[in-house]
């Protein structure tokens, strides 16, 4: 009776009803269908120069495009506030004017300063530049008032890697009628077709305190600025040039490393140097080395507490495998990795040292193309390897891909372990349409993905070592679903990918709707129904879950939400959930609700709660999270969270508490310093990372990183594990 009772509630928000707001006709289709914006080629006499303020002459010779459409809170409405976006550009580099006005300029907000720090607490602006004007991939780039920059790299799938770090400037300025930008970016910093008439663009506007986003083309939330294909066309491009094509970027590390408590641990030279070179092979298609490659300046894995009987996987944060990284998602939504970057110089978290790695990425005619070749050095622990990786993706149909993946990992030979190799090979297929009924999305995805056997394996087929799965998908607004199936195989385990687990088949349906009931306080009301059949591969049921999530969004930014699930689990191993306690073979039943909710990140003081109870395995588990952020003047923030379980087992009892600090300083966007502290009673390790950062020129910085951790004694004080100072200079010239 719960659930239906539960749906019934959410059901009688909708009742007064939903009023389309058609879009104004306020776009001019210029080119090809789409809209578009004229660039205009600086004269021989004219320059730019970078702070804010557009008082050069070329800027009033331009007609900017002021035709945005809301996208938020009301679909197809007028803006609230007035922008204006002009384009130049000359041989060498591309320059947005941005005019930002506002009728409340005390309104507006810019906590943020620091690189690629999220800006889902300010005012903000993004773009999205396709610069194949294929609508498939392409360059993400925001900024706020205050001058902070952000980019990434646009996937087919729709996601942004935001851990991409162009080479480009802006500046901002704020005066009485608003806010405005002026950017440049190198061409040199983008690979594109030289020969293409038009690249894609858009452009998307966000205030803050208002809740309001406005898009220059895409405004329906069934489109959207992540997908290029609703974007419009930038036009007038000539005689643009990369230059060489050559960059160069040399770096010198030095620091001390003392492990007193982890003796396995070696230290490297207290200073050593390397380089990074790139070369554009063609305009569309970038090369690069590394040679004795570092990544002193990467921050540290947020610390988690796993509960379950399966792996966690940590995000890629080293620069060298996140340029180009993009083209590798492979069937994104389907849970499979091949490839997995972190199986590469990194063994149980500690580094391996790199002695070489290769890089290509870019687009050859209809192919997005990468590729990676990697060695690593050898260590007390495990030998020398070399790791490739390639992947082809060929655009097919409008908005469609038909993809192809290919890894090897070679051990070299120590005296004891011979030498082996390990390959890999899949494809997938992503079928997706935005003009289904006219203009409803509709996807079909498809993967395959096979390897050798294992070493000491001459028994498993190729069966046992594949996964393969199909996706069928209407992801769609207010309205959505989607069905998806997928098998692994008894061994499938990629040696240069991800596969928490194996040996199984999963049915997984889900539909899901977005209420907006035209209440004075709640924008959106969302509800799904989400169930997943997991059965092993003689069809016996492992995990089978129902759950239904109800999420309210206030027009003030804050939200609430609720959850109900139910979950079957047929456990046919032991396993150890702590050292101490095993869970023994058998069957669970669970029923567990959750609630939680936040207050607008907009606010100088955020804060949030969640905690769940219900069953967990034998017994119970309760859990609770909660969060605070402080933000006393732009540029500097503290935060703290903690998380706290309490499991009740036939078995045992425990609990676990994981506990962060942090905090930043980011008196401008080109300095910062910040710090994080954790600690959890599993591991009862205290770890402290701080860095600072200057950029001292796009492409140049100045790193200084200080990392300690100390092992939490009972009898004593805390005892240090390892403890290391590092600085790093970079220095990018092109040629």
């Amino acid at each position: 009776m719960l659930i239906p009772a539960f749906l019934l509630v959410v059901a009688s928000l909708a009742l007064p009803g939903q009023t389309l707001h058609p879009s104004p006709d306020t776009l001019i289709v210029e080119e090809a269908g789409r809209p578009a914006i004229q660039a205009v080629r600086l004269e021989s006499d004219e320059t730019i120069d970078v702070d804010g303020t557009l008082d050069e002459s070329v800027w009033e010779r331009i007609d900017p495009i002021t035709r945005f459409v809301q996208r938020d809170p009301v679909e197809g409405g007028e803006p609230s506030e007035r922008t204006e976006i002009r384009v130049a550009y000359d041989r060498d580099n591309l320059f947005i004017g941005a005019i930002f006005y506002d009728s409340e300029p005390a309104g507006i907000i810019a906590h943020q300063r620091e690189r690629n720090a999220g800006l889902g607490t300010d005012d903000r602006f993004m773009w999205v530049i396709d610069t194949f004007g294929d609508g498939r991939t392409g360059y993400f780039f925001e900024i706020n008032p205050a001058g902070l920059m952000g980019d990434g790299l646009l996937s087919s799938s729709g996601s942004i890697n935001k851990s991409w770090d162009g080479i480009w400037e802006v500046r901002t300025a704020r005066d009485g009628n608003g806010w405005s930008a002026e950017i440049r970016i190198p061409f040199r910093t983008l690979n594109f077709d030289p020969h293409a008439e038009s690249w894609g663009i858009n452009f998307q506007r966000t205030i803050r305190r208002k809740q309001e986003e406005i898009l220059w083309t895409g405004h329906r939330r069934n489109q959207g600025l992540f997908r290029p294909a609703h974007g419009g066309r930038l036009v007038g491009l000539t005689g643009i040039s990369q230059g060489v094509g050559l960059e160069a970027k040399p770096f010198l590390t030095g620091g001390i490393h003392r492990a007193p408590g982890r003796p396995e641990i070696t230290t490297g030279p207290p200073v050593d140097v390397g380089l990074d070179l790139t070369y554009s092979l063609t305009p569309s298609l970038r090369a690069a080395l590394s040679l004795n490659t570092d990544f002193a300046e990467v921050e540290s894995d947020q610390r988690r507490v796993n509960l379950t009987r399966f792996p966690l996987a940590f995000p890629e944060r080293r620069d060298f495998f996140l340029e180009g990284s993009s083209v590798f998602s492979f069937s994104p939504r389907n849970g499979i990795t091949p490839f997995f970057s972190r199986r590469i110089g990194l063994v149980g978290g500690d580094p391996i040292p790199i002695v070489y790695g290769g890089r290509m990425a870019g687009q050859a005619g209809a192919y997005d193309l990468g590729f990676f070749q990697v060695r690593t050095g050898s260590t007390d622990l495990v030998p020398s390897e070399d790791f490739t990786a390639a992947r082809a993706v060929r655009g097919i149909f409008r908005e469609s891909s038909l993809g192809a993946i290919y890894t090897r990992r070679g051990t070299h030979a120590w005296e004891e372990v011979a030498g082996w190799d390990a390959h890999t090979v899949g494809a997938d297929l992503d079928l997706f349409t935005s003009s289904f009924m006219g203009n409803r999305n509709l996807q079909l995805e498809a993967l395959f993905a096979t390897h050798t056997r294992a070493r000491g394996d001459d028994t498993t087929s190729v069966l046992d070592r594949t996964a393969r799965g199909v996706r069928f998908a209407y992801p769609n607004d207010p309205f959505r679903w989607h069905v998806s199936y997928r098998e692994f195989g008894a061994v499938f385990d990629p040696p240069v990918g991800f596969a928490p687990r194996r040996a199984f088949r999963r049915l997984q349906p889900s539909v899901g709707y977005t209420f907006r009931p035209h209440w004075a306080a709640v924008r959106t009301a969302d509800v799904q129904l989400q169930h997943t059949h997991l059965m092993d591969l003689d069809y016996r049921p492992q995990s089978v879950g129902t759950n239904v999530p109800l999420n309210l969004r206030f027009e003030s930014g804050e939200d609430i939400g609720i959850e109900v699930s139910h979950d079957f689990e047929r456990l046919e191993r032991p396993f150890r959930i702590r050292p101490d306690i095993e869970i023994p073979t058998g069957d669970y039943r669970e029923w567990r609700v959750s609630a939680g909710g936040s207050t607008a990140s907009r606010r100088r003081i955020s804060a949030g709660a969640e905690g769940s109870t219900g069953g967990f395995w034998s017994g119970s588990r309760t859990s609770a999270g909660s969060f605070l952020t402080v933000r006393p003047v732009p540029g500097v923030n503290l935060t703290g969270s903690a998380e706290w379980n309490d499991v009740r087992l036939a078995e045992g009892s425990f609990a676990t508490t994981l506990v962060r600090l942090g905090g930043g300083f980011h008196p401008s966007p080109h300095t910062s310093l910040s710090g994080t502290l954790q600690y959890d009673d599993v591991s009862e390790i205290v770890g402290l990372y701080s860095r600072y950062r200057w950029t001292v020129r796009p492409g140049s910085d100045i790193f200084l990183v200080y990392t300690h951790n100390w092992r939490n004694l009972d009898d004593g004080p805390l005892a240090t594990l390892e403890r290391g100072a590092i600085s790093k200079l970079t220095y990018t010239h092109r040629f």
